[in-house]
């Protein structure tokens, strides 16, 4: 089929561009200045953006024996309590301070340093001996930490730690709190 010259013609007019009228002129939006703010503004914002990473650990604030608002304490607990000094670690428990090398009651470092690092496996072994001293200790689960002001947070975490279990996997203090010294 073919096209008449009429058609043709009109093809040809209608496929050539026209001149736009003044008030039809709106030609194409630049957004690249927008961008430009959006961009600048991002990267600002993402500068101050404080990215903080916080560790939390779950703790309750120890019970008292005479309150009996938290927890049920046995009248005869061990109620043991670390003090990590800087020569090593100072025992307490309800008989009084522990000797030196986990033996009987006495003054002293019960658990001293090994050179210049703290010996955590005596610490777990001497709160083990601590807790099997009595059946009325068995079903005891909670245990103090006390500190000196310029204990690192690492040491903390590890005397928490070998306060909750033995090597063997034996659960000793699970629930552990802190004291302030006075």
């Amino acid at each position: 089929m073919s096209l008449t010259t009429a058609q043709r013609g009109k093809i040809r007019r209608l496929s050539q561009p026209r001149e736009l009228s003044p008030d039809e002129e709106g030609g194409e939006l630049n957004i690249v200045p927008f961008l430009d703010i959006v961009v600048n503004i991002l990267i600002f914002v993402l500068a101050t953006v404080a990215v903080t990473f916080t560790a939390s650990i779950e703790t309750a604030p120890p019970a008292s024996k005479g309150a009996g608002v938290r927890a049920e304490i046995p009248q005869e607990a061990l109620n043991l309590t670390v003090f990590i000094v800087n020569d090593g670690f100072s025992l307490k428990a309800a008989g009084g301070n522990i000797a030196p090398g986990c033996q009987g009651t006495g003054s002293g470092i019960a658990v001293p340093k090994v050179g210049a690092t703290y010996d955590y496996a005596t610490l777990t072994g001497c709160a083990a001996r601590l807790k099997g001293s009595s059946p009325e200790f068995a079903d005891e689960n909670q245990a103090y930490i006390t500190a000196n002001p310029g204990t690192d947070f690492q040491t903390i975490i590890a005397v928490m730690d070998a306060l909750r279990a033995t090597s063997a996997g034996d659960v000793l203090f699970d629930n552990i709190n802190f004291k302030v010294s006075r």
